[in-house]
Protein backbone atom coordinates (compact mmCIF):
# COMPACT_ATOMS: atom_id res chain seq x y z
CA UNK A 1 0.00 0.00 0.00
CA UNK A 2 1.43 3.35 -1.06
CA UNK A 3 0.21 5.75 1.90
CA UNK A 4 1.55 9.27 0.24
CA UNK A 5 -0.57 7.89 -2.53
CA UNK A 6 -3.76 7.30 -0.01
CA UNK A 7 -3.15 10.47 1.57
CA UNK A 8 -2.94 12.79 -1.52
CA UNK A 9 -6.14 10.95 -3.09
CA UNK A 10 -8.74 10.97 -0.21
CA UNK A 11 -7.45 13.53 2.04
CA UNK A 12 -10.18 16.19 1.42
CA UNK A 13 -12.68 13.43 1.20
CA UNK A 14 -12.21 12.02 4.73
CA UNK A 15 -11.65 16.08 5.53
CA UNK A 16 -14.98 16.45 4.60
CA UNK A 17 -16.14 13.66 6.01
CA UNK A 18 -14.81 14.37 9.01
CA UNK A 19 -15.90 18.43 8.72
CA UNK A 20 -19.89 17.27 8.52
CA UNK A 21 -19.13 15.52 11.92
CA UNK A 22 -17.04 18.04 14.09
CA UNK A 23 -18.26 21.13 12.64
CA UNK A 24 -15.07 23.09 13.33
CA UNK A 25 -12.23 23.47 11.36
CA UNK A 26 -9.44 22.60 14.16
CA UNK A 27 -11.16 19.31 15.27
CA UNK A 28 -11.50 18.36 11.71
CA UNK A 29 -7.77 18.64 10.75
CA UNK A 30 -6.64 17.07 14.08
CA UNK A 31 -8.94 14.07 13.51
CA UNK A 32 -8.05 13.45 9.78
CA UNK A 33 -4.35 13.90 10.50
CA UNK A 34 -5.09 11.08 13.21
CA UNK A 35 -7.22 9.01 10.78
CA UNK A 36 -4.20 8.89 8.80
CA UNK A 37 -1.56 7.96 11.08
CA UNK A 38 -3.78 5.51 12.75
CA UNK A 39 -4.59 3.86 8.73
CA UNK A 40 -0.10 4.14 8.26
CA UNK A 41 0.38 1.90 12.04
CA UNK A 42 -2.67 -0.41 11.77
CA UNK A 43 -2.29 -1.34 7.81
CA UNK A 44 -2.56 -5.16 9.03
CA UNK A 45 -6.18 -4.57 10.06
CA UNK A 46 -7.10 -3.55 6.68
CA UNK A 47 -8.95 -6.49 5.13
CA UNK A 48 -9.67 -4.81 2.20
CA UNK A 49 -13.64 -6.08 2.04
CA UNK A 50 -14.33 -1.90 1.48
CA UNK A 51 -12.61 0.47 -0.67
CA UNK A 52 -10.21 2.29 1.00
CA UNK A 53 -12.16 5.68 1.96
CA UNK A 54 -14.69 3.50 3.34
CA UNK A 55 -12.18 2.14 5.59
CA UNK A 56 -10.72 5.72 5.93
CA UNK A 57 -13.68 7.19 6.76
CA UNK A 58 -14.83 4.19 9.59
CA UNK A 59 -11.72 5.19 11.62
CA UNK A 60 -12.38 8.91 11.31
CA UNK A 61 -15.71 8.13 12.47
CA UNK A 62 -14.35 6.24 15.45
CA UNK A 63 -11.47 8.65 16.54
CA UNK A 64 -14.52 11.51 16.36
CA UNK A 65 -17.19 9.28 18.63
CA UNK A 66 -13.74 8.60 20.81
CA UNK A 67 -13.21 12.31 21.36
CA UNK A 68 -16.83 13.46 21.98
CA UNK A 69 -16.68 10.88 24.70
CA UNK A 70 -13.15 12.20 26.06
CA UNK A 71 -14.68 15.86 25.83
CA UNK A 72 -17.66 15.17 27.64
CA UNK A 73 -16.09 13.31 30.26
CA UNK A 74 -13.62 16.51 30.59
CA UNK A 75 -16.76 18.55 30.66
CA UNK A 76 -18.06 16.40 33.23
CA UNK A 77 -15.47 16.44 35.24
CA UNK A 78 -14.95 20.15 35.29
CA UNK A 79 -18.27 21.25 36.20
CA UNK A 80 -17.90 18.59 39.06
CA UNK A 81 -15.25 20.72 40.05
CA UNK A 82 -16.67 23.96 40.38
CA UNK A 83 -19.19 22.93 41.72
CA UNK A 84 -17.06 21.68 44.57
CA UNK A 85 -14.96 24.36 44.22
CA UNK A 86 -18.21 26.98 45.14
CA UNK A 87 -19.10 24.68 48.25
CA UNK A 88 -15.54 25.28 49.59
CA UNK A 89 -15.72 29.07 48.86
CA UNK A 90 -18.90 29.36 50.71
CA UNK A 91 -17.85 27.51 53.53
CA UNK A 92 -15.19 30.04 53.81
CA UNK A 93 -17.49 33.04 54.38
CA UNK A 94 -18.15 31.29 57.67
CA UNK A 95 -15.43 32.93 60.00
CA UNK A 96 -15.43 29.55 62.20
CA UNK A 97 -15.84 27.26 59.44
CA UNK A 98 -13.23 28.85 57.73
CA UNK A 99 -10.89 28.58 60.74
CA UNK A 100 -11.58 24.92 60.84
CA UNK A 101 -10.48 24.82 57.18
CA UNK A 102 -7.45 25.79 57.91
CA UNK A 103 -6.98 23.80 60.02
CA UNK A 104 -7.28 20.82 58.23
CA UNK A 105 -5.26 22.60 55.73
CA UNK A 106 -2.38 23.07 58.08
CA UNK A 107 -2.21 19.39 58.90
CA UNK A 108 -2.65 17.95 55.10
CA UNK A 109 0.23 16.31 53.40
CA UNK A 110 2.91 17.54 50.57
CA UNK A 111 1.61 18.37 47.87
CA UNK A 112 -1.70 18.45 48.31
CA UNK A 113 -2.01 21.28 50.62
CA UNK A 114 0.29 23.30 48.23
CA UNK A 115 -2.19 21.70 44.86
CA UNK A 116 -5.56 22.64 47.31
CA UNK A 117 -3.79 26.16 48.14
CA UNK A 118 -3.17 27.08 44.59
CA UNK A 119 -6.34 25.64 43.28
CA UNK A 120 -8.30 27.64 45.83
CA UNK A 121 -6.16 30.97 46.89
CA UNK A 122 -4.03 30.91 43.91
CA UNK A 123 -6.87 30.34 41.46
CA UNK A 124 -4.13 28.82 39.17
CA UNK A 125 -5.11 26.51 36.63
CA UNK A 126 -4.26 22.69 36.57
CA UNK A 127 -2.27 23.36 33.99
CA UNK A 128 -0.49 25.74 35.33
CA UNK A 129 0.12 23.82 39.06
CA UNK A 130 0.78 20.99 37.06
CA UNK A 131 3.79 22.78 35.37
CA UNK A 132 4.98 23.95 38.90
CA UNK A 133 5.54 20.50 40.41
CA UNK A 134 7.00 19.51 36.86
CA UNK A 135 3.97 17.32 36.21
CA UNK A 136 1.20 16.65 34.07
CA UNK A 137 -1.95 18.68 34.28
CA UNK A 138 -3.82 15.59 34.70
CA UNK A 139 -1.84 14.75 37.42
CA UNK A 140 -2.64 18.48 38.73
CA UNK A 141 -6.01 17.41 38.68
CA UNK A 142 -6.20 14.32 40.33
CA UNK A 143 -3.89 16.14 43.01
CA UNK A 144 -6.49 18.38 43.79
CA UNK A 145 -9.31 16.12 43.86
CA UNK A 146 -7.95 13.74 46.44
CA UNK A 147 -6.88 17.10 48.46
CA UNK A 148 -10.27 18.21 48.38
CA UNK A 149 -11.50 14.63 49.40
CA UNK A 150 -9.11 14.61 52.54
CA UNK A 151 -10.71 18.24 53.00
CA UNK A 152 -14.02 17.11 53.33
CA UNK A 153 -13.31 13.70 55.03
CA UNK A 154 -11.59 15.78 58.05
CA UNK A 155 -13.99 18.79 58.20
CA UNK A 156 -16.46 15.84 58.65
CA UNK A 157 -15.34 14.04 61.84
Amino acid sequence: MDFEQIYNTYYMNVYSYVMTLAKNQHDAEEITQKTFFKAVTTTKKYAGNSSELTWLCAIAKNLFLDELKQKKRYKDTEQTEIVAETNIERSFADEETAFRIYQVLHNLDEPYKEVFSLRIFGELSFRKIGLLFGKTENWARVAYHRARLKVQERMED
